[in-house]
């Protein structure tokens, strides 16, 4: 499927409503947010806690706090947000890019990162307990 103008804007339009419904309500302060499924039944945090609060917190602009809620929220970001645009940008120019992180090898790279971070966060002792969010 050839991406236009007119998808990519069509595209856009929830996330960017999903940025503002982010922006103006902390899920820390109102119940009608998702909670962690994983977390509720077993008590153990997952791979993605905290990923709701640290969005919060990246459209504020405090990185910091988007980092202590979901250390992997930012980089994960990054290479959807770079994926995204050199799929884009090849789509939409006559000069095609490489994409140098999408190789065969990365989601099994990607897939060890998450299960090492996973196991890390439920570690109740420093310095592995500041990755819980």
């Amino acid at each position: 499927m050839k991406i236009s103008f007119k998808n990519i804007i069509l595209a856009s339009i929830p996330v960017v409503a999903l940025l503002l419904v982010y922006y103006f309500y902390n899920p820390e302060d109102f119940n009608w947010f998702p909670k962690c499924p994983f977390y509720s039944l077993t008590g153990v945090y997952c791979p993605g806690c905290g990923s709701q609060r640290a969005l919060h917190s990246l459209v504020h602009l405090e990185f910091g706090k988007t980092a202590s809620f979901n250390f992997l929220f930012l980089p994960a970001l990054g290479v959807v947000l770079y994926n995204f645009g050199v799929t884009v940008y090849n789509q939409l120019s006559k000069k095609q890019i490489t994409n140098y992180i999408y190789k065969p090898i990365f989601p099994k790279v990607v897939l060890i990162i998450v299960l090492v971070f996973w196991a890390l966060r439920n570690i109740p002792f420093q310095p592995f307990c500041y990755l819980a969010p």
